[in-house]
């Protein structure tokens, strides 16, 4: 599996389960393995998420998966900032983290480092966090990245109207490191 894939094709997963891709076909077919069609077409794509919970539930080893480190991307203008928090993320979590200080870098970096979770400052200069989370939001391959605000403390109605954005939550800036972690694994958990 490619580094960073977050979505699978049947012969990936076929690869994956040491089976024939008609086999993953008839899982899809029948329900047994959740995913989706590519709209005019008959391929099928089949979330790593749902493959590790599919995996799970019939017991197939999931050591053909690689996974890896979880992958955060922090988006902040302010570099020293942004540099303290992968920092800490690298050192307490063992995250694999990369940072970025403007929207084309952030645009670029989650094409090629294919985040789990990208961190974006809401008050950063020169990053608009709505315009990434909507350009995130609309591409197809980038559907499973989380995106987690980091704003000052919000209201319940400005909190409900980043959900709204797109956003999967938020953290304050005066968050220490254990709360972003923690953050980080609310919004990517799989639920088996």
């Amino acid at each position: 599996m490619a580094k960073g894939k977050n979505v699978l094709t049947t012969g990936d997963v076929a690869k994956i389960c040491h089976v024939a891709p008609r086999t993953v076909s008839k899982w899809f077919d029948n329900g047994q393995l959740k995913g989706y069609r590519i709209p005019g077409s008959k391929d099928r794509r089949i979330p790593v998420s749902e493959l590790i919970r599919f995996m799970k539930v019939h017991n197939m080893p999931t050591t053909g998966l690689s996974v890896g480190k979880i992958r955060i991307l922090v988006a902040d203008s302010n570099e020293k900032t942004a540099l303290a928090l992968a920092d800490a993320l690298q050192s307490r979590a063992d995250y694999e983290v990369q940072t970025v200080q403007t929207n084309f870098e952030t645009g670029t970096v989650v094409q090629a480092f294919a985040p789990h979770v990208v961190l974006v400052s809401l008050l950063a200069e020169g990053i608009d966090a709505a315009s990434i989370c909507q350009g995130i939001r609309t591409n197809e391959d980038l559907q499973t990245i989380k995106i987690i605000a980091i704003a000052n403390q919000l209201s319940d109605s400005e909190s409900a109207a980043l959900l709204q954005k797109g956003f999967d939550g938020y953290v304050p800036y005066s968050a220490d490191a254990a709360d972003v972690i923690k953050k980080i694994e609310e919004a990517t958990a799989i639920i088996y």
